[in-house]
């Protein structure tokens, strides 16, 4: 028993260092909550048959590519949404919420499916702070690390 509490304590160290660079982002994205980030620029030569480029916050992308430096980023994120059946946004918030440390792929797969897969498809960082799965999962990230080792803030 006491080997498994070192084990835990052990990886939420590791879990800590990787954490650790995203968790400045947490306030700002606690603010941004549910709200636009992102807007579609239309240039003074805009037509109907022109084609809007997405303008995003710059908070918003420097907090996409810090991430993307992470392990946190798991490329193989699609088999932990088919593995778990998320459909849905709920379905993200219901596991999110439940998650343990033993469950920490689980958020690794989430924000891992909104950073990466908003390189191809850009509406997909708009969605995830509107429904606040990047807050969500930041903030059980850090919930599971403070709980197997000391406060961040000590």
């Amino acid at each position: 028993m006491e080997q498994n509490m070192e084990f835990r304590q052990q990886q939420a160290q590791e879990y800590k260092q990787m954490v650790m660079p995203l968790l400045r982002y947490l306030p700002w994205l606690e603010q941004k909550c549910g709200q636009q980030v992102s807007s579609l620029y239309r240039g003074p030569e805009f037509t109907e048959h022109s084609m809007s480029i997405p303008v995003y916050d710059g908070t918003l992308l420097s907090f996409v590519r810090e991430a993307e430096k992470t392990a946190l980023m798991d490329r193989n994120y699609c088999y932990v949404y088919s593995r778990n059946r998320i459909n849905s946004h709920n379905d993200e918030r219901r596991l999110i919420q439940s998650a343990d440390i033993q469950d920490w792929d689980i958020l690794k797969g989430i924000l891992s499916y909104y950073v990466l897969g908003g390189r191809t498809k850009g509406v997909l960082w708009s969605q995830a702070m509107q429904e606040n799965i990047f807050y969500l999962v930041l903030k059980q990230m850090k919930q599971i690390i403070e709980y197997w080792d000391k406060p961040f803030g000590v």
